[in-house]
């Protein structure tokens, strides 16, 4: 799918003289357009809101909302670290950061059960308690929802293996990765190609794949039987890996709930090697 800039330019020739003029100040100034309102706009380029309407009907949006909503999508995937902090400051006129941020995170887990429906859920779920073996891959800032999991799967089931894309140990590996096995890989933007790279090569010897991302624009997609989406966006630069934490805790806690006798046995065996390790510091 054509991102914003690219429909404006592609159609720029089909354009009249005053949305061509408009066109031209969005496609030079992207991320101040991405946070204008269509008043603001309007008054900025010198022409009318209708114009700008009209402009955002002809690239095939429902209005001037849901074409900044993608140019905003697109800066966020896109941009460099710096870049995006700059596009979420224009936004940010409260002083109360903390409460920002807790508005934030409960937003983007709101949006995230939103986003996923309970069929895939628990198909994930019979996925992962059927699997022969799960493979939990990710970098950066995927690594600790991967992380998470992976502890969480071994302490119920203990089948899980945690796969640090950037190395290349995983090529050795995924040859005796099979139809029998999952694979949950977490990638958000700017997608890191080594983990897409391992997805592709587990798919090919026909491995069950989950992916957990934050768009169905997410190169991961391509390569995944499942897709759980979380929205990602921080108030900052980085991605946030509150909701994608979230849904992880979820698919550990469910698998416990509703199949305790698959793991009670093996909690129990866990924890008193634990015990008798002294493991654990008490007072």
């Amino acid at each position: 799918m054509d991102s914003p800039i690219t429909k404006l330019k592609n159609h720029i020739s089909k354009l009249t003289a005053t949305q061509r003029k408009v066109a031209d100040y969005i496609i030079k100034n992207p991320m101040d357009v991405a946070f204008l309102t269509v008043d603001q706009l309007a008054g900025i380029v010198g022409t009318s809101t209708t114009t700008i309407m009209r402009l955002a009907f002809s690239l095939g949006y429902s209005g001037y909302a849901e074409f900044q909503k993608e140019l905003q999508e697109l800066l966020r995937n896109t941009a460099a670290p710096h870049t995006r902090l700059e596009a979420n400051l224009k936004s940010i006129n409260e002083r109360n950061l903390l409460t920002r941020c807790a508005d934030n995170a409960i937003a983007n887990i709101q949006n995230t059960v939103e986003m996923n429906a309970e069929e895939t859920l628990n198909k994930s779920i019979e996925w992962i308690l059927a699997a022969r073996r799960i493979y939990c891959a990710s970098v950066r800032s995927g690594l600790p929802v991967v992380q998470f999991l992976n502890h969480g799967f071994n302490r119920l089931l203990g089948n899980s293996e945690l796969i640090l894309a950037d190395l290349t140990d995983w090529v050795d590996k995924i040859y005796s990765i099979s139809s029998a096995d999952v694979i949950i890989a977490t990638s958000f933007p700017r997608y890191a190609r080594r983990t897409v790279d391992f997805v592709k090569s587990v798919k090919e010897n026909q491995a069950k794949v989950i992916a957990i991302t934050d768009s169905y624009a997410s190169p991961l997609v391509k390569y995944s039987d499942i897709v759980l989406l979380c929205n990602a966006s921080s108030l900052a630069f980085h991605n946030s890996v509150i909701s994608s934490l979230f849904l992880a805790d979820y698919l550990i806690s469910a698998i416990a709930i509703n199949y305790p006798e698959k793991i009670k046995n093996r909690l129990d065996r866990v924890n008193t090697v634990l015990t008798e390790m002294n493991y654990h510091y008490n007072n």
